[in-house]
Parts: C-alpha cells; sequence; structure tokens
C-alpha cells in the first residue's frame, strides 16, 4: 500500500505526513487494519523499541469541579455517582504513589479537578512532589492542575516537578461544543507557560466525543505544532450523568487507527494508551502496544482501570517490556533540543522548527478540572460503513463506588 510506505518513510525521517494521508489512515478498511498496525508499529521501534513506559495517576482532589467540560464526570452539574474529597495530605498523596512505583510506574501524574490551583494550591503541590520525590528516588512528577496563572509553573518546576499535563482535547473548532468556561486559547497559554518554565510538556486528545475524522486531524496537528514531549490518547469514558453519556461511537478497529494517525503525526513522541482504552480496545489492546509506548498503570480519575497485574501480563505477553527507571523515554535529538530551548528564561520546546510556532492547546483527561470525514485518500473511494458499537460488551466501573476510598490505591 503506497500510503503506508509513504507514512513510514516520513516517520523514521520525522516528517510531518500531510493531512490527505493523515485522513487516508482514518478511513482505511477493516481489511486493512493489520496492514496500517504494522506500518505504524515500524516507527514505533524506530524511536522507542519494544519498551512501554507506565504511568501511574493519583487524583489529588475529586470532584465538584466550575467548568463545564462535557465529557467530564467531575463537572459543573454532574450527576455521576463519583467519589467526591479535597485534597489530600502529602503523606497520602505519597503513600499511593508509592503503590504506583511498587508496580513498575516511572511517572507519577499529580491531578486535581478544578479550573485552575491557587497559590495556596501549588503550595500544597509542591510539598506532595517534594514527599514523592523523597519517598520514591528517581521517579518522574507531572502535574494536571487546570489552566495556570503567572509564575505557577516556575514554581512547580522549583519544587521537583518534571512535567505539566493540560490536553487539547479537540479540535479547535469545534471546542466551544464540549466547553464554554474556558476556550481553546486559554489551553494553548497553559502549554506554553509550562514550556517556557523548562517543565516537560504532556498534552493530548479525547476521541469518541462525536468528532469527525476531520476534527481529530485538526487536533493531532495542532499538537505536533505545539510539540509536546508526550501525547495521552484518552477514549471517552460516557460516564452516566454527564451530556455525553449516550456517546457511544468507538469499536476497536476504529481506536486502533486513530493511534495509528497519531503516531504517524507525532513519530518521535511518547504516546501514551490513556482513559477508556479497556472500554474501547477491550480484547484488542496488546495490538495498540505496537502503536503506543506508554500508558497508565491502574485505576484512573474517577473510574477503574483494568488491574495492574493484567496490565503487566499483556506487555510480557504481546512481546514488549516495561521501561526501567534507569532509561531514558525520549530520543537523544529531543533531549538535546529541550536542554537548547526549554529554559526557564524562555525559549521554546518545538524541536523541529523554530520558536514561536505553538499553535496547539491543552487539559487533564477528566481532572484539570475527552463521524467520519474524507475519502479513501487518492482514490476517494468511500469506506464502507463500520459496525455499530457494541455498548452491550462495555460498562463503566467508577473508582471506589460504595467506599470512602480516596487515593488511586
Amino acid at each position: 500500500m503506497d500510503l503506508l510506505k509513504t507514512l513510514v518513510d516520513k516517520g523514521l525521517r520525522r516528517e510531518l505526513p500531510t493531512r490527505d494521508e493523515a485522513l487516508a489512515v482514518l478511513a482505511t478498511s477493516d481489511d486493512e487494519l493489520l496492514d496500517v498496525v504494522a506500518a505504524a508499529g515500524k516507527v514505533r521501534r524506530q524511536w522507542f523499541g519494544r519498551r512501554v513506559k507506565l504511568n501511574y495517576l493519583v487524583n489529588l482532589k475529586s470532584g465538584l469541579c466550575p467548568e463545564d467540560c462535557s465529557y467530564c464526570s467531575q463537572r459543573l452539574g454532574s450527576k455521576a455517582d463519583i467519589l467526591k474529597y479535597t485534597w489530600l495530605k502529602p503523606e497520602e498523596a505519597a503513600a499511593a504513589a508509592g503503590a504506583g512505583v511498587a508496580g513498575g510506574a516511572k511517572r507519577v501524574c499529580l491531578v486535581a479537578s478544578g479550573r485552575g490551583p491557587t497559590d495556596r494550591d501549588v503550595d500544597r503541590v509542591s510539598k506532595t512532589i517534594e514527599a514523592i520525590k523523597q519517598e520514591n528516588e528517581g521517579v518522574e512528577v507531572c502535574a494536571c492542575l487546570g489552566l495556570l496563572s503567572g509564575g505557577q509553573a516556575e514554581r512547580l518546576r522549583t519544587a521537583g516537578a518534571d512535567a505539566y499535563n493540560h490536553n487539547l482535547n479537540t479540535a479547535e473548532a469545534t471546542y466551544g461544543d464540549i466547553c464554554t468556561t474556558h476556550d481553546f486559547s486559554d489551553r494553548v497559554e497553559t502549554v506554553k507557560q509550562a514550556q517556557a518554565a523548562g517543565l516537560s510538556a504532556c498534552s493530548g486528545l479525547i476521541a469518541g466525543m462525536g468528532e469527525s475524522d476531520a476534527d481529530l486531524v485538526d487536533v493531532v496537528f495542532a499538537l505536533r505544532a505545539m510539540d509536546p514531549d508526550s501525547v495521552p490518547v484518552n477514549f471517552l469514558i460516557p460516564f452516566e450523568g454527564t451530556p455525553l453519556a449516550q456517546e457511544w461511537t468507538l469499536t476497536p478497529q476504529r481506536c486502533l487507527r486513530i493511534l495509528a494517525m497519531v503516531r504517524f503525526v507525532c513519530p518521535d513522541v511518547e504516546v501514551r494508551l490513556a482513559g477508556g482504552r479497556e472500554i474501547h480496545l477491550r480484547t484488542l489492546q496488546p495490538l495498540a502496544l505496537h502503536l503506543a509506548n506508554s500508558i497508565f498503570l491502574g485505576d484512573y480519575l474517577t473510574s477503574e482501570g483494568q488491574a495492574g497485574r493484567t496490565d503487566l501480563e499483556m506487555i510480557a505477553d504481546a512481546g514488549f517490556e516495561v521501561e526501567g527507571a534507569g532509561t531514558t523515554t525520549l530520543p537523544r535529538h529531543r533531549l538535546d533540543a529541550a536542554a537548547g530551548c526549554g529554559s526557564p528564561e524562555g525559549g521554546c520546546a518545538s524541536h523541529d522548527g523554530g520558536c514561536g510556532t505553538h499553535e496547539g492547546g491543552a487539559a487533564a483527561d477528566e481532572g484539570a478540572c475527552a463521524g467520519h470525514a474524507g475519502g479513501c485518500g487518492p482514490c476517494g473511494e468511500q469506506p464502507a460503513a463500520a459496525a455499530p458499537a457494541r455498548t452491550d460488551l462495555v460498562a463503566v466501573r467508577r473508582r471506589g463506588a460504595g467506599t470512602d476510598l480516596a487515593p488511586n490505591a
């Protein structure tokens, strides 16, 4: 398939595909799916071998968010039956983080619901970061606290944070359809602040919210322009009590095509298989490891994930290996570029182009507080209609339902 050969060659050179090429990946047929996965897998192995990085979420503050993001169980007006609690103490968060590190997690992601942190909140999180790093030598800490204001990114960096997560979620043109309490540019600005402070930027998307293929390509191209070091790919978890509760449109095959498209557009970036993978990929999760080089271990913010032992067995059975703490995730050229221009004094974290070109944007999966268009590339043929998603096969499992459990342990 000429398309796939072209995309592999571009991926090995870190060259951006065209929009038509990206759209054509999403329009491939089920008969071509394994060819698509194999092709994107070549690009993944070029930059990351067969390593899988494990990440672990700790939800520092859950529920009661003033933002109205349609996908989020913690949103303003949410009727989802989830755990709600205020800030965990540093020692509680450190204990939860320790459980993830013991399971092989290399990065701990600290998430808090809300529009963004107050300065007092940043102080709280700074103490938590210090507590986690004191007890877990070498662990990476990523903060995900919502929209940042002046100086907060620098303070998190000083406290020991390695990265900041703020996802784009969806295309700029359709952002107003999922949220009205802030806009796309607010997210862009937060990611820019994190990059300017020397934090590794983590920014991704949520698929399955009713978006078109063109929307998916738009958001991934915006991410490429912003050039984060890691791109989480979330698949909508349709929580009851949220506006998108009935949005069951994803199939395992579509999820794999989306992941392949992301890998072709962002070849040398840490692509993370994130929220909703268990629900939507189901038994095809091992195939996704040929596309993504990073996953979350354990539970998510308000929903249960796959058992950690099952994840480790899946990684081993698929012929992959857990990335160790002594291994550098990103390719050397990205690290060298970050060292040259990602300093707190300014500069950009763009590794393929000049400074001042960040046009993407970013937010956390459901806690900083997730259609088809185009034909078959050159031939213009429309793909056969996909089988409808099987909602009878899946169910959202609420984390800690019926308990007073707070940490993700």
